[in-house]
């Protein structure tokens, strides 16, 4: 992870707010708010559905984007921005509100409001290394097979990528055309506990080739309880394979690289804040420094 810049408080803001950050806790989001247009030439924009979104952030111009709302919020920008060809070029702050904030405290950014936000003003760009697959969907954290627990897909979701529905065109879901229908399922699917996911719905593998640069590190032959696949530093991935226990626990199988493939039976995998599959292959490539994330100076 390196350190590369930190940030003027001359800069201008755009900051584009969650509609369901809005209604979830709209005490934060205005304190969030007030520190940031404190210290900077800010412009708000509330979007209402996931057009009002992309257009936004595609309306930007030279203004440093902000994006106010949970981890579902954080991996819709991340996947959007990819999928423009923007992500390189794009300089991200997050300012973390809501239900679902895991994924934004793994990347190191602080959780409250305040600081958040003045993480955003004061803060350095850091470049993040994280996983594109060969669907171009984009993974920040670990992904795990078989999932944790199955979360609820963001409004829209197709399950194929994370964030991947929220970034999408108009007419996902029922809610289409309405938007303030939409932001209530949004808020309930936030709010109702997600279900773990259930071997007889396909998401618990048993028999998967993962191979690591080219070589094969676990094969169909060997049962496996799990895999994980986590962006590492200097542009390789940590990869655990554990095996099937027969009496003792087996020990896990580890290594390191830039390409991860699985593939075998029909799996599933669980990545930010998205479940995607069932699949037979799927590739990973660490995008080396491909995340460009304004965080608190110092060292995490």
């Amino acid at each position: 992870m390196a350190e590369v810049a930190t940030f003027a408080m001359s800069d201008q803001l755009l900051v584009v707010i969650d509609p369901v950050a809005r209604m979830m806790d709209g005490e934060s989001v205005r304190i969030a708010k007030d520190v940031l247009s404190a210290g900077a030439a800010t412009k708000v924009c509330l979007p209402e559905d996931p057009d009002e979104f992309a257009r936004a952030l595609a309306r930007r111009g030279s203004r440093r984007p902000v994006v106010v709302g949970d981890d579902r919020t954080l991996t819709r920008t991340v996947t959007l921005l990819h999928r423009q060809r923007e992500l390189a070029e794009c300089v991200l702050s997050v300012v973390p509100v809501g239900g679902a904030l895991s994924l934004a405290r793994s990347l190191g950014v602080p959780t409250g409001a305040v600081a958040a936000a003045r993480a955003v003003l004061e803060g350095v760009e850091r470049r993040l290394d994280l996983l594109v697959d060969d669907s171009d969907g984009v993974v920040l954290g670990t992904l795990r097979i078989p999932p944790v627990r199955e979360p609820l897909a963001p409004d829209g979701a197709d399950g194929e990528g994370a964030g991947a529905g929220p970034a999408g065109g108009p007419g996902a879901g029922a809610g289409a055309g309405r938007p303030w229908l939409r932001t209530c399922q949004s808020l309930v699917r936030t709010l109702v506990p997600a279900r773990p996911a259930s071997a007889g719905s396909g998401s618990g593998p048993s028999r998967l080739r993962v191979e690591v640069d080219g070589s094969t590190l676990v094969d169909l032959d060997q049962p496996v309880e799990a895999v994980s696949v986590t962006p590492g530093v200097a542009g390789v991935a940590a990869v655990e394979v554990r095996p099937v226990s027969v009496g003792a626990e087996a020990t896990p199988l580890r290594a390191e690289g830039r390409t991860v493939t699985v593939s075998g039976a029909h799996f599933r995998y669980g990545a930010d804040t998205a479940v995607s599959g069932p699949l037979r292959r799927r590739t990973w490539t660490v995008g080396e420094g491909g995340l460009r994330l304004v965080l608190p100076g110092g060292e995490r």
